[in-house]
């Protein structure tokens, strides 16, 4: 049996190489690093918008508001809107957002095991410019 690398196909689906491929999409979504964060916090059970945003310095109410509805809308999150005053929303992972976190854990412990190896690269790098 010959294989060939993804980037060498000439089939568009399940290729993210080619500028159509659904799978580049999907991709694009759960690399952005908002997601990744986003994640894995519902990865720990439901959260509201607010408990979101001081948990994840730096995001904006903008990018976390797109980054959820992008993450609803791909059906990997569920948000629920309780009919309180005032208003109560939560979003949670749904079956779907689940089945990321293992990859997402992994790329985690992943960046915690090689901090120090490209941290020093960088500073080679940079030495050498």
């Amino acid at each position: 049996m010959v294989t060939t690398a993804l980037s060498e196909t000439t089939d568009t689906r399940g290729n993210p190489y080619a500028a159509d491929c659904a799978t580049r999409r999907i991709l694009d979504r759960v690399g952005d690093r908002w997601t990744m964060l986003v994640v894995g916090i519902l990865s720990e059970g439901d959260a509201r918008f607010s408990a979101l945003r001081r948990r994840i310095e730096g995001v904006s109410q903008k990018m976390l508001t797109q980054t959820l509805r992008g993450l609803e809308r791909d059906g990997l999150v569920r948000r629920t809107v309780y009919p309180e005053v005032p208003v109560r929303v939560e979003y949670a992972l749904t079956d779907l957002g689940l089945t990321l976190c293992a990859p997402l854990r992994a790329l985690q412990l992943w960046s915690i095991e090689h901090e120090d190896d490209i941290a020093a690269a960088q500073e080679a790098y940079d030495a050498v410019e």
